[in-house]
């Protein structure tokens, strides 16, 4: 039996998913919709799978991912996400997880994706099959070159990026900003990417050295 545990702060996205999942004869699944509460869960019980939605409050699945694969290295933990993970390549791959499968996906592609990790392979949709060799030429471009004119940051970005600078929370900015907590969250998982960075720290340096952002 696979044991397969969701995380998804939209119950009824869980709650489709756990039905659909539990058609095959050879998973078992449970859902709960606070990422805070994960750990706890897992310590609990003892899953094969884990499927995590990729923007959560509280915790979103990137980092719960990662401190997941701390405690557990061997857990197989897939990105559940209806976004275009195109943005995001590269700061999942580096989060150590499994795997991403789209919420759009059909039972037979999720089941797949399920079987591929946890037989340590992952499925790449074709589309972002074919870029990975462009994205890897554009990278090694700008390393020679020293050359940011094909990375850009929009106003939105910025914006965000100015006011991390003054150290505020993702709830504070979201405030100051009139936007909610999530498109923070989901602007700052894309500004990452763009920067080929980790943290806050990191992605205010870049930006900097790059001059997108005022060194002030």
């Amino acid at each position: 039996m696979i044991n397969i545990l969701i995380v998804d702060d939209h119950p009824a996205v869980g709650m489709g998913t756990k039905a659909m999942l539990e058609q095959e004869s050879d998973m078992e699944v449970e859902v709960i919709s606070d990422s805070m509460s994960a750990e706890h869960k897992i310590r609990e019980h003892a899953y094969d799978v884990l499927l995590l939605d990729l923007y959560m409050p509280g915790l979103n699945g990137v980092e719960l991912a990662k401190r997941v694969k701390t405690s557990y290295p061997d857990m197989k933990v897939l990105i559940y996400t209806g976004f275009d993970i195109n943005t995001h390549f590269n700061l999942l791959v580096e989060s150590n997880i499994s795997g991403f499968v789209s919420k759009t996906a059909t039972k037979d592609q999720l089941v797949t994706a399920i079987h591929c990790a946890l037989r340590e392979e992952v499925v790449i949709p074709l589309h972002l099959f074919k870029q990975l060799r462009r994205a890897e030429a554009t990278t090694q471009q700008l390393s020679s070159d020293g050359d940011a004119s094909s990375l850009s940051l929009n106003e939105k970005e910025q914006k965000i990026l100015n006011e991390v600078s003054k150290g505020l929370t993702n709830k504070h900015i979201a405030q100051n900003l009139h936007m909610s907590q999530r498109s923070v969250e989901y602007t700052l998982t894309g500004i990452f990417s763009k920067l080929e960075v980790r943290s806050r720290t990191e992605a205010l340096i870049r930006a900097k050295e790059l001059g997108l952002i005022s060194q002030s």
